[in-house]
């Protein structure tokens, strides 16, 4: 009876593991591709667009490699900042505020997104445009969608390019960006794009690989419909109490900043917080131990475009840089 009752859980098992496979990736790959060329074909995707994206596409193994690997040593806080934060990317991102400034107040009157966040964005997105990256898009969501470890959001994210190339905005074989399908120079997946992407030149596309216009509208656009209030801060340094408690740093706990007083946490210089009772959260890439943040509406809003704090943060202490 034992050994049938191990069996009975060894079957299961092999059940439960096999039923996590795809049913994609049990077929080769042409066969997988003629059925996606076929749904295109039900969700009105043209044959000149079907024929030009998909004929002759192969899985790039590459793609597979990096969806499948691992992060071998996590960054702290401070590190990753570091990288992202520093001399070079805040002259940088200055130089290119004023070079570009006309363009970018227009569009902060506009969407009443602060030109900085647009531009730190765009500096810790894709290096204000130097890397944007060097993966054909459709081939890499393909191969990912196919490969079957997130295959129903791959697919999607396929349809959503092949939609792009549809209607003209870019052609198939302009389409680049990350190996995960994030495109252009502010790295909107497809999905992102139909959802956020603006034509602010006018001319008909909706261009985020070249045209500074519509990077920079995108951008503003993407923020301000996920929640932007104009004319608040990101968030400011903080002091966290001895006895504050971990399991309250995370931006998923908003209260009012009186609630955060009333526990203890002062401004960085140990003056008491505002008395203004926004919605607010603390947060402590590092951990309590490290250095805390109390943070409003707009860093929720960043995180909507990315959900990592170390993003977040990042963005809004390397905006307050660029705003200097």
């Amino acid at each position: 009876m034992l050994r049938n009752h191990f069996k009975k859980i060894l079957l299961v098992t092999v059940l439960v593991c096999f039923s996590s496979v795809s049913f994609a990736q049990s077929q080769s790959f042409d066969v997988w591709l003629q059925g996606v060329r076929s749904e295109a074909a039900q969700k009105g995707i043209s044959e000149n667009t079907i024929n030009a994206a998909l004929n002759g596409i192969k899985p790039i193994q590459r793609v597979i490699e990096l969806d499948k690997k691992q992060p071998e040593n996590k960054k702290t806080f401070v590190q990753y900042r570091t990288s992202v934060v520093n001399q070079n990317l805040i002259k940088q991102g200055r130089r290119l505020i004023q070079e570009n400034y006309t363009i970018l107040q227009e569009v902060e009157d506009k969407y009443g997104v602060p030109k900085q966040f647009i531009v730190a964005l765009w500096g810790i997105e894709t290096n204000f445009g130097g890397n944007t990256g060097g993966f054909k898009v459709v081939p890499a969501l393909a191969t990912l969608s196919w490969e079957g470890r997130r295959a129903d959001f791959f697919r999607k994210e396929l349809f959503n390019a092949l939609k792009i190339i549809d209607e003209g905005h870019i052609s198939a074989a302009s389409m680049k960006g990350s190996w995960a399908g994030a495109m252009g120079q502010n790295q909107f997946m497809p999905s992102s794009f139909n959802s956020y992407a603006v034509d602010h030149n006018g001319d008909g596309k909706r261009d985020i690989w070249g045209t500074k216009k519509d990077i920079f509208a995108s951008t503003a656009n993407y923020l301000k419909k996920n929640g932007w209030k104009s004319g608040e801060r990101w968030g400011r340094r903080v002091q966290l109490p001895p006895s504050f408690s971990k399991e309250m740093v995370t931006p998923k706990i908003k209260k009012p900043i009186s609630y955060w007083s009333s526990l203890g946490v002062r401004k960085l210089d140990g003056t008491p917080l505002p008395t203004e009772n926004m919605m607010s959260s603390i947060v402590a890439p590092d951990g309590v131990g490290g250095e805390a943040w109390i943070v409003y509406n707009n860093y929720q809003t960043i995180m909507d475009w990315n959900r990592s704090t170390y993003f977040a943060t990042s963005v809004g202490l390397l905006a307050d840089q660029l705003a200097r």
